[in-house]
């Protein structure tokens, strides 16, 4: 009997017609089961008279499977499979915790430091093994990515797929999905999965000259069933409806409603979804939606935006550290750095992107390759501080911002202040010991002492600090 590991891919494939349109033609779904559980799962056509289907088992022990079809030879197949623990870094996808946060499905907290690399996956076997590298030796472990081409600023170059057969010179056959475009973008997946990185997959954007920002409902919403058929099986998976969904004219506000239902009903992981805004924000509100996801220079504000949602708060694009001539692309690796503490010290999420200009466009934004800032390795800094901790800290008076665990954990930011006193309120009945953290210079020193209640206390007269404080 065929073995997978809990939350990899159980896949099967299955021999059919390959005239007419089998895209169009032909349905194929499989009910997986367990005990008195039932999990309907679509198939996809994958070119050559291949068919398949992908589950992703969130349980161990035997799995059992039938296939539906109006095609007589995909009808009715069976199979049975046994399902074993997960091994190594295989915590599972990743769930909302405690309303405003993220763990792997096994428990073990998510802490969200992504990073933007919109087209990474269009670049070419040489640059994408170049960004794998990279990211292999990054702190980020979520990268925002686009299913479609992009063209923008510094990045005008051609991709080697498309995701639909056709031409841009002849048109596209919108009912006809290109598999190579597919296998590559698997492929990519499946790389940031082995690096225990997170597949934040942009599924429409507004920066496109081959049409696939207009296409028609009917082709968004059949390119949406594809897309999830074939790639919710990896668990490093989350959808992002859009990347400034507000620039997409073509689109409506019920457009987008559809669409996350259309995921949601299709879905058998339930991934998270969330949509990125350019001006206007979605209403992250809707049910479908499981965090928001916003573009604003300040992250400052998750309290705001987690007190309005109830949900967890992603400042995936608060500017970019470089150097170009857009003023969301060229502030300085310590303001990026500020950012991060900021968000986190109020309880949200950050996302870093850099755009330093480069001979040949290539941006990490846009193409990926090479990071040259100053902002990832203070960014590490601040990801092994939060994965250290006792866990999800959300916003908390101690006179300063803060965030953390009232009477056991508070992280404190000071951010651009230079004052060299600061006037703390620690509970009155527990000793606390606090460490000063020089976030630029990435060091900790010890206060000596205890402390708690009302006092005031010295720290280093320069800015960017901030305090860890432990109950003792």
């Amino acid at each position: 009997m065929q073995q997978v590991e809990r939350w990899t891919i159980f896949e099967t494939t299955l021999n059919g017609p390959d005239s007419g349109n089998p895209f169009t033609e032909v349905e194929l779904i499989a009910e997986f089961k367990q005990k008195n559980r039932t999990v309907p799962v679509d198939g996809f056509y994958d070119g050559n008279g291949t068919y398949k289907i992908r589950f992703m088992p969130d349980t161990k022990g035997t799995w059992t499977y039938t296939t539906k079809s109006n095609i007589d030879s995909l009808n009715n197949q069976t199979g049975t499979f046994t399902v074993t623990p997960a091994t190594g870094n295989n915590h599972g996808p990743v769930r909302v915790h405690k309303t405003f946060h993220f763990q792997y499905e096994d428990g073990t907290p998510h802490y969200s430091f992504g990073t933007t690399c919109y087209v990474w996956n269009h670049q070419g076997d040489t640059l994408e093994e170049q960004t794998l590298d990279t990211l292999k030796n990054s702190p980020f472990n979520k990268i925002r990515m686009c299913v479609f081409p992009k063209h923008y600023s510094y990045n005008r170059n051609e991709p080697e797929y498309y995701p639909f057969e056709g031409t841009l010179e002849n048109g596209w056959d919108y009912t006809r999905f290109n598999p190579a475009f597919w296998h590559h973008l698997e492929k990519r997946i499946a790389d940031l999965r082995d690096l225990n990185i997170e597949a934040d997959l942009i599924l429409f954007h507004p920066y496109d000259r081959w049409g696939f920002k207009e296409m028609d409902a009917e082709t968004d919403d059949r390119y949406l069933k594809y897309t999830v058929a074939r790639l919710a099986a990896y668990r490093n998976i989350w959808w992002s409806f859009a990347n400034e969904y507000d620039l997409m004219k073509a689109k409506t506000e019920q457009d987008w409603d559809r669409f996350f239902r259309i995921v949601q009903t299709h879905d058998p992981v339930q991934h998270l979804r969330g949509i990125h805004n350019c001006r206007q924000f979605y209403d992250h509100n809707k049910p479908w939606v499981t965090h928001s996801s916003i573009q604003r220079p300040d992250p400052g504000q998750s309290p705001t935006w987690r007190s309005q949602y109830n949900k967890p708060a992603v400042d995936d694009e608060c500017c970019y550290e470089g150097n170009v001539h857009q003023g969301w692309g060229n502030i300085t690796g310590q303001e990026l750095t500020k950012r991060f503490w900021s968000g986190f010290a109020n309880g949200g999420y950050v996302g870093h992107g850099e755009t330093y200009l480069h001979p040949n466009d290539i941006l990490w934004w846009s193409k990926g390759g090479v990071l040259h800032g100053t902002s990832p390795k203070r960014i590490q800094f601040l990801r092994d501080i939060m994965e250290a901790g006792p866990g999800p800290i959300d916003p908390v008076n101690i006179g300063i911002v803060a965030a953390g665990i009232p009477n056991q954990y508070y992280l404190a930011y000071l951010g651009p202040h230079q004052s060299a006193v600061k006037p703390l309120k620690l509970p009155e009945d527990t000793s606390f010991k606090i460490e000063i953290i020089d976030t630029w210079e990435m060091t900790i020193t010890s206060v000596d002492g205890t402390f708690n209640g009302t006092f005031d206390l010295e720290v280093p007269s320069k800015p960017f600090m901030a305090l860890r404080i432990t109950k003792a």
